[in-house]
């Protein structure tokens, strides 16, 4: 790398620590700090949805998977999300925001107690948390190699430098910082992506490279499912991505509860679909053309970065490090921010009497000292594995462990279809899809990646029905809650005076 992409990449790391003293001036209690108190615009929300889905891992196992199998990798990943997203639009995106204007939700799982019990959100909130400490030191490990390829910084050294500047910003500016630093990464990524897009059309034969390249590609590599990318894993990713993209994961959810209104929050959600369906796209045609360009890599992790160096010229090789860190520094700050809502206003009141009585002042700084330590955890798990066993199979695995178990009582639970499900549905549900994933990773030992992701996510699903239709535990309080997330509160007032 030369003088001027060092340059580039330091600019982007002041402008971080730059949004988050911005916004730490728009924050005055936990409930802007975890959901911007409700005024981040549709759009605004639908970008950050759609950008919080990318981290460094798009370009390096993601790209592996892309060298050596085509375009199967945008079927399996950004089509099945893009769908998932635009299912999600209409079904999920209203009444999360719905739970933040009428109940004054701060936190994806705060809900939880009331819809089922205590013991239900703290199973939840316990389970999810730890899984994503895990998840997110992945996504450090992945930036972290990437920085060692193009400028052969050690990968310890490359996670404390990205960690740091995240714990500046995401500690001061909350869930403000995050949704500015997306909307960032949305710029860069918009430049990087179309340089490296034109890079490549301009090496090969031009526009015509569009339908061309195909046929000089290893064969199948124009097929839609290859490998073990399967129409059944086709399937099964799809299923996963719905839940997951909808708020399973729980920060995307927290974009929809930011929205000023659940009309507003499913806009965004629609934009975030038709963004998941067209920007990939143009990502994804360098990774697809890869082979092409630097043929034989015997490690295809490094086909992005071997890409950049062939072909982008200096400064731009730093815009494009650029967006890596963006995309995995916005990420890790979304989760960092909505795990620090799930300790601060669901675990943490349970253990602790005092935490129930803080001040809001102090109920804020403690939302902070969560997040600082959440991220700090995260760094350290991700410096102690040294950069090994890198990391699309860990992120798959997580998903498949958590997405039944915490997603369908999570999600179904804000349906009025599934009003009979209660307490015993949902923490059955929970404890035997992660029984049977543990059963399949572990003791079967499947390889087959729609199995093990798959399986899970039914399980969970048809006992949480299959016991609410067999054991109904609704009540009149858990039932007008999940009437009351029909309407916006503005409807229910013109209503009213009408």
């Amino acid at each position: 790398m030369s003088v001027l992409d060092w340059s580039v990449l330091g600019a982007y790391f002041l402008v971080m620590v730059g949004i988050g003293v911005w916004s730490k001036g728009r924050i005055r209690n936990v409930v802007d700090f975890f959901t911007a108190g409700g005024r981040i615009p549709w759009w605004l929300s639908g970008i950050s949805h759609h950008m919080s889905g990318y981290s460094a891992i798009m370009f390096v196992a993601f790209a592996a998977v892309a060298y050596n199998y085509g375009l199967a990798m945008y079927v399996w990943w950004a089509l099945t999300i893009g769908l998932g997203v635009g299912i999600g639009a209409f079904v999920w995106a209203a009444r999360w925001n719905r739970l933040r204007s009428k109940h004054g939700v701060a936190s994806p799982l705060e809900y939880l107690a009331r819809r089922y019990n205590l013991p239900t959100q703290q199973v939840l909130a316990y389970s999810g948390a730890l899984l994503k400490v895990v998840d997110i030191a992945a996504k450090w490990v992945a930036i972290a190699v990437l920085l060692r390829g193009f400028a052969g910084i050690p990968i310890a050294w490359g996670i404390l430098i990205t960690g740091a500047v995240t714990l500046v910003y995401i500690t001061a500016g909350g869930l403000w910082a995050d949704v500015l630093t997306d909307f960032g990464q949305f710029v860069i990524q918009g430049v990087a992506g179309v340089a490296m897009f034109v890079a490549i059309m301009s090496h090969l034969d031009g526009v015509s490279t569009l339908w061309t390249m195909w046929d000089k590609l290893p064969e199948g590599h124009g097929d839609p499912f290859a490998g073990p990318y399967t129409t059944t894993f086709f399937l099964a990713m799809l299923f996963i991505k719905t839940f997951e993209y909808n708020g399973g994961m729980w920060n995307l959810a927290q974009r929809y509860m930011a929205s000023p209104s659940g009309s507003a929050a499913k806009r965004s959600a629609l934009l975030s679909s038709a963004l998941w369906l067209v920007w990939p796209l143009i990502l994804f045609i360098p990774m697809f053309a890869a082979p092409l360009i630097v043929p034989g890599l015997a490690n295809a992790e490094e086909a992005y970065v071997r890409l950049a160096q062939t072909l982008l010229p200096q400064g731009v090789i730093g815009l494009v490090l650029a967006g890596f860190f963006s995309h995995t520094m916005a990420m890790v700050a979304s989760d960092a921010n909505v795990i620090s809502s799930v300790v601060t206003r669901d675990i943490a009141p349970v253990l602790v009497r005092k935490v129930r009585e803080l001040s809001e002042r102090a109920e804020l700084t403690f939302a902070r000292v969560t997040t600082f330590t959440f991220v700090l955890i995260s760094m350290v798990i991700a410096i102690s594995t040294e950069g090994q066993g890198v990391v699309l199979k860990i992120v798959v695995d997580l998903v498949a462990a958590t997405m039944g178990p915490i997603s369908i009582p999570l999600m179904l639970g804000l349906l009025p279809w599934f009003k009979r499900s209660g307490p015993t549905a949902a923490i059955v549900s929970w404890a035997a899809g992660l029984g049977v994933w543990a059963c399949i990773k572990w003791i079967v030992e499947s390889k087959d990646t729609a199995m093990v992701v798959g399986v899970p996510l039914v399980t969970s699903l048809v006992l949480y029905v299959a016991i609410g239709l067999l054991k109904p535990e609704n009540t009149p309080d858990r039932d007008a809650l999940v009437d009351s997330l029909d309407t916006d509160p503005e409807a229910e007032r013109a209503t009213a005076t009408a």
